[in-house]
């Protein structure tokens, strides 16, 4: 009996070329995603996407380039996102605080980060405030208070507004003492950094003010360690979602 001759294939891509596709596809993707925001200018991005517009899958059958659509058209590229300008915000501002405060970065007494709220300026509390007391060392953190007075009041936050939050650790206040509780102790701390900050020239109706004696934690109250980065007073610059 004859063998069946095998029916040839006819012309055309082939199979491998979806796998070769995938991959480019995902590879772009991930390119796209390390391209950071904060490092970026509005020019820069530009660029970026023109270069993603000469991009095409010419050896594919079926393939097409990408295009300027109608909503580029009408101005709305990446250029033109909230996300842009918010990332190149945060960005300037995690930057420029960084560098005004290395020498408290080194020694602990401040700490800079970001989060969902905005850019943060964490204050050490025993580096501010005196043992169980609300009442600012001003001796020893004159300049630091004046440096951050000249951040918040400089040109590039001059439309932002910043919250003032107080905290503290788990342990109970002494009942002989001022406060009743550690609300009012995290309160008056952060409302006493408010004075100051106004005294040096930023104007009070751009702040707000919360106290969260020890309900926000950022490390274990177990240990002394602990319990020092929890003694602390947060300065945001609030992102514009979070007014």
């Amino acid at each position: 009996m004859a063998k069946k001759k095998r029916q040839e294939v006819g012309g055309g891509t082939g199979e491998w070329i979806v796998t070769y596709s995938d991959m480019v596809t995902l590879l772009l993707c991930f390119f796209v995603a390390l391209f950071d925001t904060t490092e970026q200018t509005s020019t820069a991005a530009q660029e970026l996407i023109s270069s993603l517009n000469n991009i095409g899958i010419g050896a594919s059958t079926g393939g097409s380039t990408l295009a300027q659509g109608k909503l580029a058209e009408l101005g709305n590229t990446v250029a033109t996102l909230p996300s842009l300008d918010k990332g190149k915000y945060l960005g300037t501002a995690m930057k420029r605080a960084t560098s005004l405060f290395q020498p408290e970065i080194k020694s602990n007494k401040v700490r800079i980060s970001s989060s969902e709220r905005g850019v943060v300026i964490t204050l050490a509390s025993d580096a501010f405030f005196r043992p169980a007391s609300a009442d600012v060392n001003i001796e020893e953190t004159r300049d630091l208070l004046v440096k951050l007075s000249e951040l918040l009041k400089s040109e590039a936050l001059g439309d932002r507004k910043f919250r003032i939050e107080g905290h503290t650790d788990s342990a109970p206040v002494d009942p002989r003492g001022r406060w009743p509780s550690n609300w009012e102790l995290s309160a008056a701390r952060a409302i006493n950094t408010l004075h100051y900050l106004s005294d040096f020239g930023v104007d009070e109706r751009r702040f707000q003010v919360a106290g969260f004696s020890d309900t926000v934690p950022i490390a274990s109250n177990a240990t002394e360690e602990g319990r020092a980065y929890n003694r602390r007073v947060d300065i945001i610059v609030l992102d514009q979602a979070h007014l």
